[in-house]
């Protein structure tokens, strides 16, 4: 290609010197003086000084506009199971999950982990079908299966394309309702649950989060410890037979659907499936009752060149009426990248790459907690920045510029978490879990908008109170210890 362009361009010059051969040459002119250095520094001076035209303004952006929650077909059927069709999109391609209220909550105390061996003695096959032969049924539909076990739920996600929906469906309900539960596949499925908990307790972030979640719920599940290999071991294939019998059941089930498809068709398929599914056990979550304790707490990691840090409290969840309030103050205070602990410790400070708060939500509880991995020597200085950042949101309320902004970034989260069949499905599962209206959804980012800034630093005093707060280090003791006493010294101290 570089030798054609150069024989293009060395033709153009010819014709063109060929053009102008008849011409009379032209008068050489005689060559420019150079110019001195004072003439051109007087030029780039008058440059610089003459006006430029102005910049054209950025448009005006949309006014914010409330979710609109598509058009959806909810039926139950008599043995209670819920079915969500929500026609979504024109790409010819469908969502699933399949939700069941069974999970690390609904454990006993003598068998920890035993919901998340039942998910992976689910993902073996079924009583007519292999492993293999569900994964290539459903590759064969264009599509994807697998099963995640969580603290209240176990789900099932699968997606295929639009004209093998109602095959998908059945499947999935044969996955659920007839898993082989194969004792052969036990040794194994328990030697790789061991490796992902080893690994997972050789985290700081994953040490950090358990020993504020104990210290938070103590003996709830919601604050177990990982399990050791000696918890591991001692399950057994008949415990997690006996949890699949005895949390597991259409009413404690719901199928979602998202995407393009034949909604008869998709319909009849799910009645048919679930039908036989037995009633099961009624929805049942045990409620914490969080502590608020004000501890410090360390774990020592000699040499770590960082320490992690973790820093929260219990605070109201999804069903209060202070929920979204709650959520825009800790988009401001720390739960987005321009928030303000984030400006000063990692920004203006240097003392941590990527500090985060967030909201931790369960059912009817919820903590709000502030995370950093921050350089050994600035530990204490970190808890005292996070600190001043949250008593000065508590004293002074937000430019009404800063919250806007704010609003605006939560804002388009949520439309973004909306525009996907995934997304839809998410939320509507959410909603359900928690047992929250539609109007969660479709008033939201109108309820964003609505905060106002005082409100912002009301709802700060009233659920971000550093004296309550529990605190945890995994870091190097010898190095942050002393770090933390003057911490503790100078919090005694009136502020």
């Amino acid at each position: 290609m570089k030798k054609l362009a150069i024989g293009l361009l060395s033709a153009a010059l010819l014709t063109a010197t060929g053009a102008h051969a008849q011409k009379a040459p032209a008068k050489t002119k005689a060559p420019a003086k150079p110019a001195t250095r004072a003439a051109g520094v007087a030029k780039a001076v008058a440059a610089a000084q003459t006006p430029s035209a102005p910049k054209q303004a950025p448009p005006e952006g949309a006014a914010p506009r409330d979710f609109a929650l598509p058009a959806k077909e909810d039926f139950t059927l008599d043995n209670g199971l819920r079915a969500r069709l929500v026609p979504f999109g024109q790409v010819p391609k469908v969502s699933m999950m399949v939700a069941i209220q069974a999970g690390n909550v609904h454990e006993a105390a003598n068998e920890e982990s035993v919901a998340d061996l039942l998910g992976k003695l689910m993902q073996e096959g079924t009583s007519t079908m292999t492993a293999t032969q569900v994964s290539e049924r459903v590759a064969r539909m264009g599509g994807s299966l697998y099963i995640s076990v969580g603290l209240d739920q176990t789900t099932l996600w699968a997606s295929c394309l639009s004209e093998y929906a109602p095959e998908l469906a059945t499947l999935m309900a044969d996955v659920v309702q007839h898993p082989a539960l194969p004792a052969s596949e036990l040794p194994r499925l328990k030697s790789d649950l061991k490796r992902q908990m080893a690994l997972s307790r050789a985290q700081p972030g994953v040490q950090a989060r358990m020993k504020f979640s104990h210290a938070i719920y103590g003996d709830h599940p919601y604050g177990r410890d990982l399990p050791t290999d000696a918890q591991i071991d001692a399950l057994t294939l008949e415990q997690a037979q006996n949890f699949y019998k005895n949390q597991f059941g259409a009413q404690r089930t719901s199928v979602y659907v998202a995407g393009k498809f034949d909604a008869p068709a998709l319909r009849q398929a799910i009645s048919t499936a679930w039908a036989g599914f037995p009633q099961g056990p009624a929805p049942k979550i045990d409620i914490a009752k969080p502590l608020t304790k004000g501890d410090l707490l360390t774990q020592d990691r000699p040499g770590a060149p960082q320490s992690t840090i973790v820093v929260g409290l219990p605070v109201v969840d999804p069903s209060s009426p202070d929920y979204i309030r709650l959520r825009v103050m800790n988009s401001l205070l720390g739960g987005s990248f321009g928030s303000r602990i984030t400006r000063n410790i990692r920004e203006d400070k240097g003392y941590t790459y990527s500090p985060y708060s967030s909201i931790g939500t369960h059912y009817r509880t919820a903590t709000w907690t502030e995370t950093a991995d921050v350089t050994t020597g600035d530990t204490g200085n970190s808890l005292r920045e996070i600190m001043n950042e949250v008593e000065r949101l508590q004293k002074t309320a937000p430019s009404a510029d800063e919250l806007r902004g704010i609003q605006n970034y939560e804002g388009g989260l949520f439309v973004l978490r909306n525009s996907t069949p995934d997304g839809i499905i998410g939320q509507l599962n959410n909603l359900d879990l928690h047992g929250l209206p539609e109007s969660f959804l479709t008033e939201q980012v109108k309820n964003i908008n609505s905060v106002t800034p005082q409100q912002v630093s009301e709802t700060a005093r009233k659920y971000v109170r550093p004296e309550a707060m529990t605190i945890v280090v995994v870091g190097d003791k010898k190095v942050v210890d002393p770090q933390l006493k003057k911490f503790q010294a100078e919090r005694k101290k009136p502020m």
